[in-house]
């Protein structure tokens, strides 16, 4: 009993700090999963993908209501991903606890980096694209969006996050795309992206239901609270706080694989 409320509470505090930061909250769930439950790193990439897809399907119902999902670039990206979640999904299976902690601990390094520049990446100025840019799967917009989805694909299967924090920049500050627009389609791509891993782990028996179940209730009520929060308090100093905690974090993951 215990046991599930801490994993509810974890999921609660998760889902309401990656929200507020708009960095997601799968980064947080695999290492939780990792050092505190002792799952393998497939488990553990599993069940953070169930929910990952949990979180985004919430937030992909809501922005689809609002009218803000950008339906023929999301369903041309989200297409683009699942080749890419299933590369990830099968990369994994070969990685040990080691060389899958020391990736992992690569991929956060990066993440920092995005975290201390902020959503727009130094709030560089792009032209936004044209509808035709939109509208064509032939345009560079659209040919270089694929491309990335890919990348996407991979890195969410692999490491068992949301792409949104790679997504939602590339959305906005290389492809122009206005923020609300750019998280709403992300969103809507995350949500099937994830949905694909997750199945792929579960037919592996490395989705452990009961804690995802769990996980994922706290996960959806903290995205709410995060989203409430978001509008009252100034984000950026409490990003630049977690990209040096997240810094850190991949610091001692990094030394953790060459000492033991």
């Amino acid at each position: 009993m215990l046991g599930t409320v801490l994993l509810f509470l974890a999921g609660l505090g998760i889902g309401t700090l990656g929200t507020l930061v708009g960095a997601g909250g799968g980064w947080m769930v695999v290492p939780l999963l990792l050092f505190a439950l002792r799952f393998t790193p497939q488990q553990a990439v599993g069940t953070s993908l169930a929910v990952v897809f949990l979180n985004a399907l919430s937030g992909s119902v809501a922005y689809m209501i609002q009218g803000r999902v950008l339906y023929r670039m999301g369903t041309a990206f989200a297409a683009a991903t699942i080749p890419g979640a299933l590369l990830g999904a099968t990369l994994v299976q070969h990685l040990g606890s080691r060389w899958f902690t020391l990736l992992f601990a690569l991929f956060l390094l990066a993440l920092a980096g995005l975290l201390h520049k902020g959503q727009t990446l130094g709030g560089k100025a792009v032209r936004h694209p044209s509808p035709e840019d939109l509208s064509s799967l032939g345009s560079p917009v659209m040919r270089l969006g694929i491309a990335l989805s890919f990348l996407v694909g991979v890195i969410s299967s692999l490491f068992g996050i949301g792409g949104g924090i790679v997504h939602v920049p590339f959305l906005i500050v290389f492809l122009g795309l206005p923020v609300h627009a750019a998280t709403a389609t992300s969103h809507f791509v995350l949500a099937i992206t994830s949905l694909a891993g997750s199945l792929i782990f579960l037919c592996n028996g490395q989705v452990v239901l009961p804690v995802a179940a769990v996980m994922g209730v706290g996960v959806l009520l903290g995205a709410q609270a995060g989203a409430r929060l978001s509008t009252r308090m100034r984000s950026e100093p409490i990003r630049r706080l977690l990209a040096a905690a997240v810094s850190a974090f991949a610091a001692g993951l990094i030394l953790r694989h060459f000492l033991v």
